[in-house]
């Protein structure tokens, strides 16, 4: 017989932590080498990308966890959401920092101009907003503290994770490819979760 996630769970939980912290450990040894090279021909918008790009991974990994809990039966799976969930607000909000502090040098004249003229980062700053109030109420004593208006606030998350995919699928001007597979992953994940609603 197979082990249980149960049992596995000492091991697996510090594992799937350094997985998740992978990509900005790797980013940080990038930046710390002269000039940044390892990072490419534009390092700023390299770092600003993968940082974004593993904020969307893990927001839709964090949605993966109830229909795998569903298809096993094995409810640990639950046990690796709230980790997930707060990588995932770490990588947006470093992605949105990083545009803001780095990018864009503080100039906030232009920030604001970005926000109002280019709907992929007024769709970007929207799915950080919603995805604000889930980190900050992501302990067990909100979770209590909230009772059921917690399930409810949580739920925005879906709402994020779309926007996120606007983001994304909006900021690419030619090939589409990629944020459409990005998009196909969420469609199933909603469409599974209306199916066992229904």
């Amino acid at each position: 017989m197979a082990p249980s996630l149960r049992s596995l769970r000492r091991g697996l939980k510090p594992l799937v932590f350094l997985l998740c912290l992978a990509p900005a450990l790797w980013l940080a040894t990038g930046v710390l080498r002269p000039d940044w090279v390892a990072l490419g021909a534009n390092p700023v918008e390299k770092i600003q990308d993968t940082l974004g790009l593993w904020g969307l991974r893990l927001l839709l990994t964090t949605l993966t966890i109830t229909p795998l809990r569903q298809l096993t039966g094995q409810v640990e799976w639950l046990a690796y959401r709230r980790m997930l969930g707060l990588f995932a607000f770490f990588y947006v909000a470093s992605h949105l920092l990083f545009y803001v502090i780095v990018d864009q040098e503080l100039a906030w004249a232009i920030l604001l101009e970005d926000i109002a003229e280019r709907p992929f980062i007024t769709a970007g700053l929207a799915g950080f907003l919603l995805l604000v109030p889930l980190a900050a109420t992501s302990t067990r004593r909100a979770q209590r503290r909230l009772g059921r208006r917690w399930q409810q606030l949580h739920r925005l998350v879906y709402a994020a994770a779309v926007l996120g995919c606007v983001h994304f699928w909006w900021q690419v001007k030619a090939d589409i490819r990629e944020p459409l597979a990005y998009s196909a992953v969420l469609v199933l994940l909603l469409a599974w979760r209306l199916k066992r609603r229904a």
